[in-house]
């Protein structure tokens, strides 16, 4: 492993040593100031130096472990609670495509497929997603691995083994599936169901929702697209992409490293962090902090972050962003070309936040005009008033709006067979016309909210 001068970026190692340290002296903080002897002593500094200790402590620990599902069970029709288990449909060595088995439930007609970003969270930040759709839909999740855990022998990840993944998902799920792509797999979602579209057309999805994705990167500028429009793949490879120590299974593999996204996720809202922080110690300190407040329930998924493979982030940057290779329709898996245009008989939904940083009202949408051949009557777009980036698959903006107008869309395009079944489980009033969605709900902040 090269190591780098105090200019450059930390070698894995170093950042892995810091990060330890700082939960040590977290949990030394909050040993001393928790001393019994210190109760008699009516200075607030050990409170709040037990409290600095508890919250640095958990922050960091944090940050290398990954978080269980944890999915409340649910309310049946009888008045029973039906339990959730996670079980594995297919296992691969970069991801495994996962159920959400509801037990002593029947199979709903809503198969949803829900295709998890690898932008350096695990996919349980979609843990309020799948529990929004449970009781409506049986859920599939892509759950992608840590690359620090995956050994060099089983070879690289990149973008185009991404696809290939998706492809082999929609396959095992059957024609029946309804993807939704959340943030960065938007665009190469669509790449796989225009290669299901050549290739085996009965295996397409039924439905494609396409939510927050960079599919056309050039169509509305964001700090995103500037910082990798400014940046040269040289650049990149050289301050961002690091060899995984030895401590992990993955050893020697070229990542680019959670802990080196995360600094850079705080660094973009660095402000609002860092008051987040001091107002959870003060909390600790008065006592009103919980195991799992708001704060808690947040950081403790947001913290937790994940190695990437270096040819996924570099191919990602490079194709999506740089070359704009779905943008153009000129991206190409294992050297075959990827025609958007051969989707004929996929109905298409995008949703974009209207106030989202991450990626802006334009660059989702522009997969409507690309699927060039899909009718009028089968695309479908949706633009959320003050939903920013997390609001709209995870927010309020979410829970409130998008989800049920995601879920006409579903209906929409499901046979007649079904459709008598499905909105009896939802209890709901038949579905909104799909060429006449266009709600008009509360203002909201979709942000990460902290």
């Amino acid at each position: 492993m090269a190591k780098r001068g105090l200019t450059g970026i930390v070698s894995y190692d170093a950042m892995e040593t810091i990060r330890n340290t700082n939960e040590w002296m977290g949990a030394t903080a909050r040993a001393i100031g928790a001393y019994p002897a210190f109760a008699l002593s009516l200075n607030p500094a050990f409170k709040l130096m037990s409290a600095w200790g508890r919250v640095t402590e958990r922050s960091f620990a944090r940050m290398v472990a990954k978080p269980d599902w944890q999915i409340p069970a649910i309310s049946g029709d009888e008045g029973q609670d039906h339990v959730i288990y996670v079980e594995p449909v297919l296992k691969r060595a970069f991801g495994d495509l996962v159920r959400f088995r509801v037990a002593r439930r029947d199979p709903s007609p809503r198969k949803v497929l829900l295709v998890a970003p690898m932008s350096g969270h695990y996919a349980t930040l979609l843990r309020s997603t799948v529990v929004s759709l449970l009781p409506d839909c049986d859920v599939y999740v892509t759950d992608w691995h840590n690359a620090r855990d995956i050994p060099v022998s089983k070879g690289k990840f990149d973008i185009e083994d991404y696809t290939s993944y998706l492809v082999e998902f929609i396959k095992e799920l059957g024609p029946d599936t309804n993807v939704i792509a959340i943030c960065q797999p938007a665009p190469l979602a669509l790449a796989a169901t225009a290669i299901l579209a050549e290739q085996d057309p009965a295996a397409q999805p039924r439905t494609l929702t396409l939510i927050g994705g960079p599919v056309d990167p050039d169509a509305a500028a964001t700090e995103v697209t500037d910082f990798g429009n400014r940046m040269t793949m040289g650049e990149l490879e050289h301050l961002f992409i690091q060899s995984v120590g030895f401590k992990y299974a993955g050893a020697g593999r070229m990542v680019y490293p959670g802990l080196a996204q995360l600094t850079s996720f705080i660094a973009m809202n660095a402000e609002t962090h860092s008051k987040a922080f001091i107002n959870q110690v003060f909390a600790e300190a008065r006592g009103t902090a919980s195991e799992h407040d708001k704060h808690n329930k947040f950081y403790d998924e947001y913290l937790a972050v994940m190695d990437m493979t270096a040819e996924f982030y570099l191919s990602t940057v490079e194709r999506i962003f740089k070359n704009l290779e779905i943008a153009q329709n000129r991206f190409t898996v294992n050297g075959q070309p990827v025609d958007l245009t051969k989707i004929k008989d996929v109905a298409i939904m995008t949703v974009e936040g209207a106030n989202d940083d991450i990626s802006a009202p334009g660059q989702c949408v522009a997969a409507l005009e690309l699927c060039s051949g899909v009718p009028a009557d089968k695309k479908i777009q949706h633009l959320e008033p003050g939903a920013g980036h997390y609001g709209i698959f995870a927010g309020k903006s979410w829970r409130l709006n998008i989800r049920p107008l995601v879920l006409d869309f579903i209906d929409a395009n499901m046979d007649q067979a079904h459709q008598g079944s499905a909105k009896k489980r939802r209890n709901r009033p038949a579905p909104t016309p799909v060429a006449s969605v266009t709600s008009e709900p509360p203002a909201e902040n979709g942000k990460m909210a902290v």
